[in-house]
């Protein structure tokens, strides 16, 4: 996320490190960097433009003229303006109102609006404490219903049943049917169209009328950089968009729609979408993204996640284990799966202040495949050989590194890590989050080699 941006802001700060002072003249140098590197980043224009030259106007600034640390007070600077740019302070997504309240997602064909519906509502049910239900209204799209149908089951969510009908008549139906199950949300996925057209608009408009959404919400893609800017400009000019949802952001390396968006529509982003897994959805927070950035981490978002993701009593669990020297490789395993359950290596790496950078130019893209092997190679070992790695013979070696598609050193190599591993955790008194995971890639070779 943002990965290339964020290279650019780094290259440009070492440059500045360079320098004795901060003159008008190497800051119309960075502010050239500055603009190449946003331009490059797919963001707007007009948006650059009023990003350099708020840069510029503070940076000329008679304090940070005199400054010995200009890459200090330059950083400072654009850190802000990225903050005011991505909306300033975080969006929250108000729901007052008499129940049922109505959050109705609109957005393009392939935005990913259904499985962002049932996203929102895992994040409504886990984290808000609402009950919501959700309907779908797409009429056109084959299997848009069963889909939806599908999503809440797996969340174990109430959802509208599938039927032919009209969609404004559906939309009416599903906040009664909600209404009388005592549901106080009713999220409705919409349907979509390639391109913004007049008809699809008025269905949506007839919508709005019919039900009187306390919030709409635009599901845009951020991999389609300014076209998703585009979409949000003729969605707000039709629909009473309250925020918008950023998906595939996982993957947007450039960044140009979250850097767009608010400037150019006035529309705050209030989530983005992480990944694929219905948990993939985080509220947004302009600060913390900027941080990441400018590779300053993001210790919080990182928090969050280990709190969502590790159970107070289970980490109390595996800590005595350690002091008591009992800690198993079948423990070893619940927590990489735990680990997992985080986000990628290189996501989690890049909110740690500071690690980034460390580890600029390490080979990080084998990390999930490493974690995967390492996984697999204790799947291949019985109960007791998990809890009792002593027994691990030269013949069970073989048999688990067949059974696991590796090869017998590399099994070796696993056993002598969790090993080596246990015994400084046990020094440290610490849970299982330290460094020297086994499977985690060195950064001069894979511990595979």
């Amino acid at each position: 996320m943002f990965e290339s941006l964020g290279e650019k802001f780094d290259s440009l700060l070492r440059k500045l490190q360079g320098q004795g002072r901060i003159t008008e003249r190497n800051i119309e140098e960075a502010l050239r960097d500055v603009r190449l590197a946003l331009l490059e980043a797919d963001v707007n224009v007009a948006v650059v433009r009023e990003f350099v030259d708020a840069v510029k106007r503070d940076a000329l600034g008679e304090e940070v003229l005199r400054s010995l640390t200009p890459e200090q007070h330059f950083i400072k600077l654009v850190h802000r303006e990225l903050v005011r740019a991505l909306g300033g302070a975080p969006a929250t997504l108000e729901l007052g109102g008499s129940p049922p309240t109505v959050v109705m997602l609109v957005g393009l064909n392939g935005s990913g609006k259904t499985t962002t519906t049932a996203k929102l509502g895992r994040y409504l049910r886990d984290e808000r404490g609402r009950t919501p239900y959700l309907a779908s209204v797409d009429v056109y799209r084959p299997a848009a219903m069963e889909q939806l149908e599908t999503l809440a089951r797996q969340l174990g969510v109430p959802v509208h049943p599938g039927s032919d009908g009209e969609p404004t008549a559906r939309a009416r139906d599903a906040v009664a049917a909600a209404r009388a199950a005592g549901a106080d949300t009713v999220l409705l996925d919409t349907a979509g169209r390639q391109t913004v057209d007049d008809e699809l608009m008025r269905e949506l408009e007839a919508l709005v009328t019919a039900v009187r959404p306390s919030q709409v919400l635009l599901v845009a893609d951020a991999m389609t950089g300014q076209d998703a800017v585009a979409t949000a400009q003729g969605f707000a000019g039709r629909l009473p968009v309250t925020g918008v949802v950023l998906t595939k952001i996982e993957g947007d390396a450039r960044g140009g729609a979250a850097l767009s968006l608010r400037t150019v529509t006035g529309k705050p982003i209030v989530f983005v979408g992480t990944g694929e897994k219905l948990d993939a959805l985080e509220a947004f927070h302009p600060d913390r993204i900027a941080s990441r950035i400018l590779g300053m981490g993001d210790v919080l978002s990182l928090i969050e996640r280990a709190e969502k993701a590790y159970d107070r009593a289970a980490a109390e669990d595996v800590a005595k284990k350690l002091r008591r020297n009992e800690f198993t490789l079948e423990d070893f395993r619940d927590q990489l799966r735990t680990v997992k359950k985080m986000g990628s290596v290189a996501d989690l790496i890049g909110m740690i202040p500071g690690v980034k950078k460390l580890l600029k130019g390490a080979d990080l893209s084998g990390a999930e495949a490493e974690l995967k092997r390492v996984e697999a190679i204790i799947d291949s070992m019985t109960r007791q050989e998990r809890r009792n790695a002593h027994i691990l013979n030269a013949s069970r070696r073989k048999r688990i590194a067949s059974g696991s598609g590796t090869s017998v050193a590399e099994v070796n190599r696993l056993i002598k890590q969790f090993t080596q591993t246990k015994k400084v955790l046990k020094k440290l008194g610490s849970g299982p989050m330290m460094q020297g995971f086994p499977g985690l890639p060195d950064r001069r070779r894979s511990p595979w080699q």
